[in-house]
């Protein structure tokens, strides 16, 4: 089979003309909307949104990597928000560099290691004033965690709600250790105050809606990555792990390697989610690794359905587009509105929103 034909096999003809029409809509429609459309016009997106926009497509991206650990593989990961965190440190860091000797003190040092009387720049800041350096890093960090972290808990055969309760312990003990202000990286304050990336400036309405391009295409090649993936021979060997891992270790498979490298794949996916997201929203800190957090984007997977792709794609965008009205009109309620969503899909929409157009379909069908 060819490359061209496996491509083209990955969506059914209507599958394909969707992705075409929201990639039109996401690179095409909306920066016309941002660009010519008069400010007054009900039509015309304004520049405050593009960033939102962009958070909500990060966010959408790190659902997209969750979904392909636990929807297609079983496995509830309760600590993702670490690789998205330490992607998203990453990314700070070299957005710290860029601005040296700008910054309130006027030292090559960042604001706070001055503020905190650090003499000289740690080791582990060296080669962040590079771009190319700090996005290998954003990749290869969370990578080479998730890598550690799995070979020794998928060979030690944890599975399940031990994992899960493993990977929030990972989550919670970083976030105490990023709240220190002696590890370097900016203590509860995190990092922040960024001027310029790749020389834009970061508040330039052309460079906000750049860094929303560049994360609707990177959504994009992500999403089509996972979906070849899923509809792979790897794929039909991840979903029998989560529906019978003991059947196919008889059948000859070493799971171990399998999970592995769908786990190692999804943090790396996260890891990038968070260096497109420190940019657009201006700020990295360590209660990105609440564990709260990482509860958070397991609700997205279930409500929008897990095992689709799509369906946490989906539940993303509902989930935080609700979070951002309910958090300006009845900042009380979130929480609650969340817990009841969430219930409320468990009980009666075991395969989240998206199931309810596949319910719907078959109706008619019949």
């Amino acid at each position: 089979m060819t490359a061209e034909t496996r491509l083209l096999k990955l969506h059914s003809p209507r599958g394909w003309l969707a992705v075409i029409v929201l990639a039109l809509v996401g690179l095409v429609v909306i920066p016309l909307l941002n660009l010519l459309t008069p400010p007054g016009s009900a039509l015309h997106v304004p520049d405050y949104a593009i960033p939102l926009l962009g958070k909500y497509l990060c966010f959408a991206l790190v659902a997209l990597a969750l979904d392909l650990i636990w929807g297609y593989t079983g496995i509830l990961s309760l600590g993702h928000g670490v690789f998205f965190a330490l992607g998203g440190y990453a990314m700070g860091m070299h957005l710290m560099r860029a601005i040296a000797g700008e910054g309130v003190y006027r030292s090559a040092l960042p604001d706070f290691m001055v503020f905190l009387d650090w003499k000289e720049l740690p080791w582990f800041w060296y080669g962040f004033d590079s771009f190319p350096f700090a996005l290998f890093m954003a990749l290869f960090v969370p990578g080479l965690l998730a890598l550690v972290f799995g070979f020794f808990a998928f060979r030690s055969r944890i599975k399940g709600v031990y994992f899960s309760i493993i990977t929030q312990a990972m989550t919670f003990a970083l976030m105490l250790l990023f709240f220190r202000n002696d590890t370097g990286f900016g203590g509860n304050n995190g990092l922040t105050d960024f001027k310029r990336l790749l020389g834009f400036p970061l508040q330039e309405p052309a460079t906000r809606l750049g860094l929303y391009l560049v994360t609707v295409v990177a959504l994009l090649l992500c999403y089509l990555l996972c979906r070849y993936l899923v509809t792979s021979k790897l794929g039909r060997v991840l979903t029998a792990i989560r529906d019978a891992e003991s059947r196919i270790m008889f059948c000859g498979y070493d799971t171990l390697y399998y999970k592995l490298f769908v786990w190692t794949l999804s943090a790396v996916l996260c890891g990038l989610a968070g260096a497109l997201y420190v940019p657009q929203v201006g700020i990295i800190n360590p209660s990105e690794m609440a564990p709260a957090n990482s509860i958070e984007m397991a609700i997205w997977v279930a409500v929008g359905g897990r095992g689709t792709l799509t369906g946490a794609l989906l539940g993303a965008g509902v989930v935080n587009g609700a979070k951002s009205w309910f958090t300006v009109a009845y900042p009380e309620f979130w929480l609650y509105f969340l817990g009841g969503l969430f219930i409320l899909v468990t009980l009666y929409l075991p395969k989240g929103l998206i199931g309810i157009g596949a319910r719907w379909r078959r109706r008619r069908e019949a």
